[in-house]
């Protein structure tokens, strides 16, 4: 019982932390490297497969990264970028805060209905599996969207740039 208050506490932490990075972000210009390093530093916790008690079947695997897909979709719809002085930026969205706070619960309702059949290490190997695929979903889209832009930004002619352009 104490593993699933404190990992559902750790969630709730990242959450908000993930908020106010995000606010910051919006005042920094972006960049490729800042948008696809995150996942690459999450791979990192696919370690704990190493592990017996973290390792579940292939079906879940996929039932775990599906779930986050589509999760990720509401992240992609408030994901947009702005020009701003000839850089791009990450365009903040006040339904962000709302977004990752509803996904946090719907992931706390699943953990909780999941966890009765499935042991602790194997829902903690789904959920972050959960969670790789939606960020990493979430950041190939966006990376798509700035690559976009950005050639829209080096592509024109003279005038003022208009970020509708």
């Amino acid at each position: 019982m104490f593993w699933a208050i404190a990992s559902t506490l750790g969630a709730a932490i990242m959450a908000t932390t993930m908020i106010f990075v995000r606010m910051r972000a919006s005042k920094k210009p972006a960049s490729v490297k800042k948008i696809i390093l995150p996942p690459f530093f999450m791979s990192t916790g696919a370690l704990m497969f190493v592990f017996e008690p973290f390792r579940v079947e292939w079906i879940q695997v996929l039932e775990a990264f599906a779930v986050g897909v589509f999760f990720s979709l509401f992240l992609i719809k408030t994901s947009t970028f702005e020009v701003r002085d000839h850089d791009i930026y990450l365009k903040p969205s006040k339904a962000f805060v709302f977004i990752l706070f509803g996904l946090l619960i719907l992931r706390i309702i699943l953990k909780l209905i999941i966890g009765q059949t499935v042991s602790l290490g194997e829902t903690s190997g789904m959920f972050f599996l959960l969670a790789f695929g939606m960020i990493l979903t979430w950041r190939i889209a966006m990376l798509v969207k700035y690559i976009r832009l950005q050639r829209k930004l080096d592509a024109r002619v003279g005038g003022k740039w208009n970020a509708t352009n």
